[in-house]
């Protein structure tokens, strides 16, 4: 078994254990509550990028899951790293951060990988990524032990985003399942622009359409680095017959650094 250590700990956020669990319960316990603070989400939409920018962004979607028990939890997240074609899952060992080992269910991952051609194990998609690895430390504070299902994808189009939609929401048949999208929306353009291109991305979530937000990246209308994995979580969600969801919030680095200039857009969601 070989255990992914942790790559961008000190970077994105800290690497101190006891820091990091503080950052993290902070975030939490700053979380923005709803008046539906009695849901109970199946899937999570969340950013990805240092903490220092989003993590207050994330932590209202984390919050909404605090001492919840879940029989596994999916993350699916882009690959920026590394292009490749399709969908990887860790099967080697246990990911890592600060706050020690997260289990991968190695048996599930194995098993997905031999029956189904669209999934594979790509070492370099896992390497070096940061969108996965981001969200566990949340994970972690949330809800204590779980076991893990990391999964990488790289390019995607609808087809294979159903299909592994549909591979996704047949795990939910036997277990709770925790489903979470990694993705950053706009990246780079200035504030006013950013929040026209994200506005619709917003809506699109809003109104729980996968056709409408995959119809605005083909067309390049909006912009999200973690497309693959929002589409096939919205499609899975579907398929698991949730019915809602609810934006948590939407802010872009502007608003945390006060440069306007070049921003990057940050979007959380709860599906239940």
């Amino acid at each position: 078994m070989i255990l992914r250590s942790p790559v961008v700990a000190g970077s994105f956020y800290p690497e101190n254990p006891e820091q990091l669990r503080c950052e993290v319960e902070s975030y939490l316990q700053g979380a923005r509550l709803l008046a539906e603070v009695d849901m109970r989400p199946a899937a999570l939409v969340v950013p990805h990028a240092g903490y220092y920018f989003s993590a207050a962004v994330a932590a209202d979607a984390y919050r909404l899951i605090a001492d919840e028990v879940f029989d596994l939890v999916v993350v699916l997240a882009p690959s920026h790293r590394h292009y490749f074609v399709g969908a990887s899952i860790y099967s080697i060992g246990n990911y890592a951060t600060p706050l020690g080992e997260v289990e991968v269910d190695s048996e599930l991952a194995d098993g997905l990988i031999a029956n189904y051609p669209e999934i594979d194990f790509v070492p370099e998609a896992h390497r070096f990524e940061h969108s996965l690895e981001v969200q566990l430390p949340f994970l972690q504070v949330s809800l204590g032990k779980f076991k893990l299902l990391p999964i990488v994808l790289g390019q995607q189009s609808w087809g294979q985003a159903e299909t592994l939609a549909e591979i996704v929401a047949d795990l939910a048949l036997s277990r709770r399942l925790l489903l979470i999208a990694s993705t950053d929306l706009s990246h780079f353009h200035d504030a006013a622009t950013a929040k026209l291109l994200d506005r619709q991305v917003v809506d699109a979530v809003a109104a729980f359409d996968p056709q409408a937000f995959w119809s605005l990246i083909e067309n390049r209308q909006a912009e999200a680095c973690g497309a693959g994995p929002l589409l096939t979580v919205m499609l899975a969600a579907k398929k698991m017959r949730l019915e809602r969801t609810k934006v948590l919030h939407y802010r872009h680095s502007g608003e945390v650094s006060g440069d306007n200039e070049r921003v990057v857009g940050y979007l959380s969601a709860a599906i239940y």
